[in-house]
């Protein structure tokens, strides 16, 4: 855990902290405490340093206890049950208890030991005190509204990077059935025949293994690797279409240097495969083009559509999941578009790596 957010008990009370919330929550009393110096240090010199002392420390003191008053007691008791009339009968109590200490404070200060050099008048006093104290009241929720917000959009993060994560372990950990089982049965054909593309089949099988179990369990792997799987993956279901279908993978630019999260290509090509081509009997055929240029990566995947498929293709979990993984990894750094057309399916991925 990181010391920042380590948590640490607050002084009277039964409930802790971060040493963030306190760090900042301090830096805002020191600057709060900082203006009221400047805007009274003219007390120095008209009524001596401990009347200077005694006025800064009242103020910040009382505007403390009726902020964390507020802040611990009265929002969470009242306001956020939806007891708005109790929490604004809370907080003009405690609004008026602290115009009776400070402005009589003030009226003594100002009136007797300040003197002739400044005129005082109760009134006045109320009015600033009222209207200073409402206005301080205001930042002091609005910082902690502020910080309640970034904290639950960042547990809201934190939970999405989990779910995903989730996800990608699930993604990582099976291999599609039906793939798997479609392979062996080819491999087993391939035995019988003593087929010279057995080793070949075994041996692309293995390092799709290894890629899901070692190489993908990284937050980026390198782009060859991530397109050398991809590559696999197309050529082991070429043995299950055999000649009766076009199947091709273009690429295009030098892919080493680059790294890419892992496991983001496949859905693409395996959807096109699940949605179009194993629903295909005949002419059916599938083209992944993948270009780089720079540090922008396109991948093209289209394939035939099948006749009995009707209505708008949105894709499946697999796509699903994609869009999700996209936008909390690559921000404003993509663009996904799938397009139903009358014969084809294709999605089009940019991404700026």
């Amino acid at each position: 855990m990181d010391i920042i957010n380590r948590p640490i008990k607050l002084p009277f009370s039964n409930r802790s902290a971060s040493i963030k919330y306190v760090l900042i929550h301090g830096i805002y009393w020191l600057l709060i405490t900082g203006f009221f110096i400047f805007e009274k240090k003219y007390l120095i010199y008209k009524a001596s340093m401990p009347y200077f002392v005694a006025c800064v420390t009242m103020r910040i003191v009382l505007l403390i206890i009726i902020a964390y008053l507020n802040l611990q007691y009265f929002l969470p008791r009242y306001l956020l049950k939806k007891r708005y009339l109790a929490y604004f009968i809370a907080v003009i109590i405690s609004v008026i208890v602290y115009l009776a200490a400070q402005s009589l404070f003030d009226f003594y200060l100002y009136g007797y030991v300040v003197g002739p050099m400044r005129t005082s008048h109760l009134m006045e006093a109320l009015s600033y005190n009222f209207f200073s104290t409402l206005w301080y009241l205001g930042l002091m929720l609005s910082l902690k509204l502020s910080l309640d917000w970034y904290g639950q959009q960042l547990t809201l993060q934190k939970i999405m990077v989990e779910k995903l994560n989730a996800e990608v372990e699930f993604l990582r950990a099976q291999v599609n059935p039906h793939f798997l089982f479609n392979i062996l049965n080819n491999l087993y054909a391939l035995t019988l025949k003593k087929s010279e593309l057995a080793p070949d089949v075994v041996l692309k099988l293995s390092e799709m293994m290894e890629y899901m179990l070692y190489d993908s369990v990284d937050e980026k792997v390198l782009l060859e690797k991530e397109v050398t799987y991809l590559n696999n993956y197309i050529s082991l279901e070429r043995l299950r279409f055999s000649d009766k279908a076009a199947i091709e993978l273009n690429i295009n630019g030098v892919l080493s240097g680059h790294e890419i999260a892992p496991l983001l290509l496949l859905p693409l090509v395996e959807n096109a495969f699940k949605h179009g081509m194993s629903k295909q009997t005949e002419n059916s055929w599938l083209t992944v083009d993948i270009v780089l240029e720079g540090s922008t990566l396109t991948v093209m995947v289209k394939n035939a559509k099948p006749s009995s498929v009707t209505g708008t293709n949105k894709g499946g979990i697999g796509l699903e999941n994609l869009r999700k993984r996209l936008e909390l990894l690559y921000p404003d750094k993509h663009n996904l578009v799938l397009e139903n057309n009358h014969n084809s399916f294709s999605a089009r991925l940019m991404l700026k790596l």
